[in-house]
């Protein structure tokens, strides 16, 4: 049995604490509002961006998640949780002999917007602050104290967070003319199983990325969805082509590590959720 602290237990970090639970595991989440957590999860209420909140942390962890994401879209609200609070909980734990920490990260670290594959060696340069504030994170990490594992997740799709959906059942959908925009998703089922595989892993990588196998184009991820509910295909627009991130991220190093993707693309994910 491990002694986990998962910093951040909002839908990815709630669904991983109670699958590490549920492996036999002693689960501690923190957050602001920790009364929200289920009875699983030990609750710690804290704010990460505080460093006089995190001095009562839990003692003898052996591994930390940090699930946590900015309240909003500012770059400021970035800076405060990825730098600021990250910060803060490896001050806060330097004292502790953590086996191993992992950080949910971003494939918008990746600014390629021509189709290009990309693997966990291909050029970092992210043309947002989004994208340069999780890959300083990164750094931040991985040159700490503690052995560190990233795992750089697509887009996540979940029961109750179905935009994409609705976006095609209501006729809203756009289909842009052109080169194919390459999208690369993740069910959250896989996020939180990537991330509890990696951690029974004797010696992980540092750096993998999470998607699923099929990164496809999003005209047919909206003509499948289309099809699949009965409703009409959105129609193509051939106005000036917006500048969109369009890349396919290869899952290869995770699938080598032995993680088997319970939804390996967008049809299994989705087929799943229409059945919720």
């Amino acid at each position: 049995m491990a002694r986990i602290l998962i910093a951040g237990c909002g839908d990815v970090g709630t669904a991983l604490g109670l699958l590490l639970f549920a492996q036999g595991n002693e689960v501690f989440g923190l957050r602001r509002n920790a009364h929200l957590l289920p009875e699983a999860i030990t609750p710690i209420a804290a704010d990460i961006t505080d460093p006089e909140e995190l001095g009562d942390l839990p003692e003898d962890l052996d591994f930390l998640f940090f699930t946590a994401t900015p309240d909003n879209t500012t770059e400021e609200a970035y800076e405060s949780t990825y730098i600021g609070g990250l910060s803060n909980l490896i001050a806060s734990l330097g004292r502790q002999s953590l086996r191993r920490i992992f950080f949910t990260s971003s494939t918008s670290v990746y600014a390629q917007t021509d189709g290009e594959w990309l693997d966990e060696d291909s050029v970092t340069e992210p043309a947002s602050f989004r994208g340069r504030t999780i890959l300083d994170a990164e750094r931040l990490i991985l040159d700490g104290p503690f052995p560190a594992t990233i795992l750089r997740a697509g887009g996540i799709y979940r029961p109750g967070s179905m935009r994409l959906l609705e976006s095609v059942r209501s006729g809203k959908a756009i289909s842009i003319h052109g080169p194919p925009i390459y999208i690369n998703r993740i069910h959250l089922t896989d996020v939180v199983g990537a991330l509890a595989h990696l951690m029974n892993l004797k010696s992980p990588d540092s750096l993998y990325i999470g998607v699923d196998n099929d990164p496809c184009d999003l005209r047919e991820v909206v003509k499948w969805i289309a099809e699949r509910i009965g409703v009409p295909a959105p129609t193509e627009d051939y106005s000036e082509r917006r500048r969109l991130s369009s890349k396919r991220c290869s899952n290869a190093r995770l699938r080598a590590s032995g993680y088997q993707f319970r939804y390996p693309s967008y049809r299994e994910g989705y087929e799943a959720l229409f059945l919720e």
